[in-house]
């Protein structure tokens, strides 16, 4: 869902949901110069913003799948969706900490505090699964689970997607299972939790087997099989759908509700395909989010649920690159004058049916195949698919080994044929190994995680790598390369056309600033900014930091004076070496593709060069946010003197990488 324009013509997506901007720009702050984390995907930006932490302390810095290295040196690969409490394959917590235990989950100070916690098609706070999910909580013997074995479609309608974490005592999870945290921070004994429709809808209805909660357009939401299951409707909820059963659990009295709502650039009509901006079906998917926020605020105010009593936080999880041409004719802007694309041809070989015809879609490249047609190279790897694969090649080499130091030479080296400019591109944009990916804030406490490297591509290629012992070359550079015009929205990538998000609060203690671009955030601030705006704090420190900048006066401990220079060069410098996307971070990344590309000595200085400062910046950066988080939520007052001295570090630390 973007702030920007993705064609100068065709109004953004905000833009055409007036509804939703209007009720951001009117009555709270949107900030625009937000940014995700690395590697940006929806599973690692969620869980970011909901922690406020970087996914080297949550445990999913890749995603929204990860690989991992089995004992024999084989790859497996593991789904970054899974409830907070689930194992991963190697019976590490999925939601693995620094400590490699399961990662504080962000419901806890809410739940302590007296309130219950909704949550509709977000990301692991529910069950993402019929099988581990259910089998973690209800048991492999449960009546939850012959049902997810006899009748599958129903047991995800019932189980998966919907979740309430109930305060002690909570009416609502009368009958509830219990809410497990078995590594939460002080313990956390005694609370109960209602995981999915099955259990949620009779209890924010009032009626006792009642399973239909209705959208905002009166409908049972309900999954598309046929005949349907009511329940919930799979993780691409339309807006009605998520604001309707949103809209359910607050008038049910849940005070804390977390949702997530279906992109708009795919083609959920026929559920097939993506859009093009200003094609006809992404504008009027567009209306249709207009329409639901409409009806949805409405709704809330005639419940007297607003802004003068309500904090809303809305963002959107990562930014998208568009593979594609512009549409026809020229000049179109998707509202008065349609936009058009050419969609290729389905039986395009590059050869005898060329693949140059489309104005549309992502390039999808095999890097197996491809060192394979350019270096004659079939070394044995596997990707986590995407616009920035992480890479692991078999047996677990170390990061000097012949053959790393060889397929990310060769890595460095590759081109491909981008039908979208009509040229061969280098596949790679950057690169990071190990020491790298550490600064990044990429790699987990379980090691067996961490990739050979990370591949950030040329944007508009979707990296894949065959299993087959041995490729088959490609007869052209053209052949190499396959458009897929389904897929078009290209993220997970470094360039700031996909890292640059936006954020938006509006609520009480929020001033109404309207659009604000004036100082870079990431996703790792939003919890900080409101656990101080909801009068709560968490049993661990945040790696963001509260935007005081937009908060009334009124709702700030003494210690965070919003005119205080020192403290406003304090947190700039401090996103400027912390944040995977800050200033020092990019320099450091375009400094590790340096090192990867080149010769063994050149490889071995900078690496050398890269664990040095990542040293340096964890212990400025450690400095900071302890005195930031002590001001935040203990009103202690910065210490300018020694403020002072840590933001000159930084800045020293920034000049001296070149």
């Amino acid at each position: 869902m973007h702030l920007r324009r993705d064609n100068q013509f065709v109004p953004s997506d905000l833009q055409q949901i007036p509804a939703l901007l209007n009720f951001m720009v009117d009555n709270g702050t949107i900030f625009a110069n937000e940014h995700d984390p690395l590697i940006s995907h929806t599973a690692d930006d969620i869980i970011t913003t909901m922690t406020g932490v970087y996914g080297e302390k949550h445990g999913q810095p890749v995603a929204n799948s990860y690989g991992f290295f089995k004992p024999d040196g084989t790859v497996g690969f593991a789904s970054s969706f899974t409830y907070w409490t689930d194992p991963a394959p190697d019976g590490t917590p999925s939601m693995i900490d620094q400590a490699g235990q399961i990662a504080p989950a962000p419901w806890v100070p809410f739940t302590r505090a007296g309130c219950d916690v909704g949550a509709f098609s977000i990301a692991n706070i529910e069950f993402e699964n019929v099988s581990g999910d259910i089998y973690n909580v209800f048991g492999a013997n449960s009546p939850e689970a012959a049902e997810a074995a006899s009748n599958f479609d129903k047991a995800v309608a019932d189980f998966e997607g919907i979740a309430i974490h109930c305060a002690q005592g909570s009416p609502l999870c009368a009958g509830g299972m219990p809410d497990m945290l078995p590594d939460e921070l002080g313990g956390y004994t005694g609370f109960m939790a209602l995981y999915g429709n099955k259990f949620v809808a009779p209890a924010v209805t009032g009626i006792p087997g009642n399973l239909v909660v209705k959208d905002l357009d009166g409908v049972a939401i309900e999954d598309d099989n046929s005949p349907p299951n009511v329940g919930f409707p799979g993780f691409d909820p339309l807006p009605q759908q998520t604001l309707g059963y949103v809209a359910a659990m607050l008038e049910a009295g849940v005070p804390v509700v977390y949702a997530y709502i279906e992109d708009a650039h795919d083609n959920h009509f026929t559920g097939n395909g993506a859009f093009g901006p200003g094609e006809a079906g992404y504008v009027q998917q567009l209306q249709n989010f207009n329409d639901a926020f409409a009806k949805f605020f409405a709704r809330l105010a005639a419940d007297g649920i607003t802004k003068e009593n309500t904090i809303f936080m809305i963002s959107a999880d990562e930014n998208d690159h568009f593979v594609g041409k512009t549409g026809t004719p020229a000049g179109c802007d998707g509202v008065t004058t349609p936009c058009n694309f050419i969609r290729v041809p389905s039986n395009c070989d590059g050869e005898t049916v060329q693949c140059t015809t489309t104005n549309l879609g992502e390039v999808t490249i095999d890097l197996r195949q491809l060192l394979t047609t350019e270096f004659n190279d079939t070394t044995m790897l596997a990707v986590h698919s995407d616009d920035a694969p992480t890479v692991y090649i078999e047996g677990n080499p170390s990061q000097t080994a012949t053959v790393t130091r060889t397929v990310e030479q060769e890595t460095a080296q590759l081109v491909a044929f981008d039908p979208v400019v009509n040229s061969n591109p280098l596949v790679a944009q950057r690169l990071a190994g190990t020491t790298e990916m550490g600064f990044l804030h990429m790699l987990t406490a379980d090691h067996n995680r961490d990739p050979t490297y990370t591949l950030f591509g040329d944007d508009d290629f979707f990296i894949v790598a065959t299993s087959a012992a041995k490729p088959t070359p490609c007869t052209t550079l053209t052949a190499c390369s396959d458009e897929q015009p389904s897929f078009n929205w290209n993220h997970g990538d470094f360039q700031e056309q996909i890292v640059h998000t936006w954020l938006a609060i509006v609520g009480p203690g929020v001033e109404n600033q309207g659009e604000n671009a004036a100082f870079f955030t990431d996703h790792t601030d939003a919890r900080p900014t409101l656990m101080l705006l909801a009068g709560l704090t968490d049993d661990y420190a945040h790696d963001g930091r509260v935007l005081f900048e937009a908060l009334d006066a009124k709702v700030l401990p003494k210690s965070l004076t919003k005119n205080d220079e020192t403290l406003q060069k304090l947190v700039v410098a401090y996103k400027a070496i912390n944040a995977p996307v800050g200033t020092l971070g990019r320099k450091t990344l375009r400094l590790s593709t340096t090192g990867l590309a080149g010769d063994d000595a050149t490889f071995a200085a900078v690496d050398a060069e890269i664990a040095t400062l990542t040293s340096v910046r964890n212990a400025i950066a450690g400095q900071m946010i302890d005195m930031l988080e002590a001001a935040e939520f203990n009103n202690t007052p910065i210490n300018n003197q020694a403020a002072e001295a840590l933001i000159a570090e930084a800045n020293a630390l920034i000049a001296s990488v070149k």
